[in-house]
């Protein structure tokens, strides 16, 4: 066997980053493998490099979690970390279709508009949109990017993103949008501490006078937060005394979105 048909396939070529190239050929030959596993000595013979190269590259994969060794034999299998990214890939894969019909039922128990969002490069972005039956004339939010610090999907998206991406946030100029936008880096954070502790984030007219929203986050296999469902109306409709209520209602729906795809853990915080 060669790398080439390791990868079912694919053309090797030359590469100008060997390394990687031969660790990708590790993956594809263990998968290939399955339970069996295969050995250091395997390793070596079908990239055709020393035991101690194909040893470095295995522990390079070990340590990312991505290869596991079987004991008792002294044979490598693919890690957990491998279920971690496709959990990760097959939940933006499956993410609208797992998520429109509770986004559906959402909109009509509430009657306002839900929303479902996604991160994307500093900001939130609307992938997915049913209206409600009070929503008469509804604003069509699907591809609209919306500012993390003012939105309710937005502190949560930030408030369960990468921590470099979290600290960037709250070290830069917050935008001010209505009178009530957190503009305060300080305050930003004491919000998404909150946010974290009651499962779910709400702004009041903090991005458009006259308007509330609340969102929850939605997670894939691994538990990760890789959305948010919200649901928005005007504020004499959605008010703040009905936070409390529509918030149960709206963590439901995200718990059912998360199992939906394949996270049947406790909610994280």
């Amino acid at each position: 066997m060669t790398t080439g048909s390791v990868r079912n396939g694919r053309d090797a070529g030359p590469s100008q980053v060997q390394s990687v190239d031969r660790a990708i050929a590790i993956l594809y030959l263990l998968a290939e493998r399955g339970r069996d596993g295969v050995g250091v000595t395997e390793v070596a013979t079908e990239l055709g490099v020393h035991k101690s190269t194909a040893f470095r590259l295995i522990m390079a994969l070990e340590n990312g979690d991505l290869v596991e060794q079987v004991e008792e034999r002294g044979k490598y299998h693919l890690g957990r970390g491998i279920l971690r990214l496709a959990g990760a890939t097959t939940a933006q894969l499956e993410l609208p279709t797992e998520s429109r019909p509770v986004c559906k039922r959402l909109a009509v128990e509430l009657g306002e508009t839900v929303n479902l969002a996604i991160i994307d490069t500093g900001e939130a972005t609307n992938i997915l949109q049913e209206y409600g039956s009070s929503a008469i004339t509804g604003r069509n939010w699907i591809g609209q990017r919306t500012p993390l610090h003012a939105t309710a999907s937005g502190k949560v998206l930030l408030t369960w993103s990468d921590r470099a991406e979290t600290k960037e946030v709250l070290a830069s100029t917050l935008e001010r949008y209505t009178p009530r936008t957190i503009t305060d880096n300080s305050a930003l954070k004491a919000e998404l501490t909150r946010v974290r502790e009651q499962g779910w984030a709400s702004t009041v007219e903090e991005f458009e006078v006259g308007l509330n929203a609340l969102a929850a986050p939605v997670r894939n296999a691994a538990g990760d937060v890789v959305a948010s469902v919200g649901v928005s109306g005007p504020s004499y409709r959605l008010t703040v005394e009905s936070f409390p209520e529509v918030a149960d209602r709206l963590m439901d729906g995200a718990r059912e979105i998360s199992t939906r795809l394949g996270w049947f853990g406790p909610a994280q915080r």
